[in-house]
């Protein structure tokens, strides 16, 4: 795919993975919209790499409805769907609590799935499209702590399978990420400082872009990105 002048869309946008890859398919010609909860950090974000952003929590339906019904008037049309929009929830099993839980799902699966419906609705009318969920090495083995993170990714890489049956007869490319421990703020929310052999946001930007940007007679599957290295600082 050649992103000049296309159209795409990535969820929590605003910062990290998400606004990384959101700059750094912007560089590349496209016409790029960021989504989030958080409308003021959507908008300085938009102003800073010449984005578009539009206010969208992925876990309420109406406001993805919404979100879709802006694009097509604004844009007319989508060609790429980011699906980053993510948090974890660490608990163990003795503490986890069913509230919590339930929120990362709201948003790492149920979200995830309302985005994708509609961008498909999309991808399927023209026959072109390419979805990329980006879910984590968390999707591929569990971890103390890790029950509704960890279930909320597999969960993640299980729908991408079932997309990727349902949309290949239409020309849509449905991309699986799996990052490893990648230091964004997300990340430095709980720990102290940067790691120079462990991934940051741009590495994994490099490589959605870089699969994005395979011809489209075919695509990658399914792409996991660990750091080559990594040692404790």
């Amino acid at each position: 795919m050649n992103l000049d002048n296309k159209i795409v869309l990535v969820t929590g946008g605003g910062s990290g993975i998400g606004l990384e890859t959101a700059n750094y398919i912007s560089q590349k010609g496209a016409k790029v919209i960021i989504c989030g909860r958080n409308e003021a950090k959507l908008a300085e974000a938009a102003e800073a790499f010449n984005l578009h952003s539009i206010k969208c929590d992925v876990s309420i339906e109406s406001e993805v409805l919404s979100l879709f019904e802006k694009i097509k008037k604004d844009f007319g049309t989508l060609d790429v769907l980011i699906n980053n929009a993510g948090f974890g929830d660490y608990s163990n099993l003795l503490d986890q609590s069913l509230e919590s839980m339930l929120s990362v799902f709201e948003t790492n699966v149920f979200g995830a799935m309302l985005v994708g419906r509609e961008a498909a609705k999309i991808f399927c009318e023209k026959k072109a499209g390419s979805i990329v969920n980006i879910s984590s090495t968390a999707g591929l083995k569990g971890f103390a702590g890790g029950t509704a993170y960890a279930a909320s990714k597999f969960a993640l890489r299980g729908m991408t399978e079932c997309w990727r049956a349902e949309l290949r007869p239409f020309n849509v490319r449905v991309i699986l990420i799996n990052p490893s421990e990648v230091q964004t703020p997300f990340f430095k929310s709980r720990k102290a400082e940067i790691n120079p052999t462990k991934l940051l946001p741009g590495h994994i930007a490099h490589s959605i872009v870089a699969a994005l940007e395979m011809d489209d007679v075919g695509f990658i599957p399914e792409l996991t990105v660990f750091a080559t290295n990594p040692k404790q600082v």
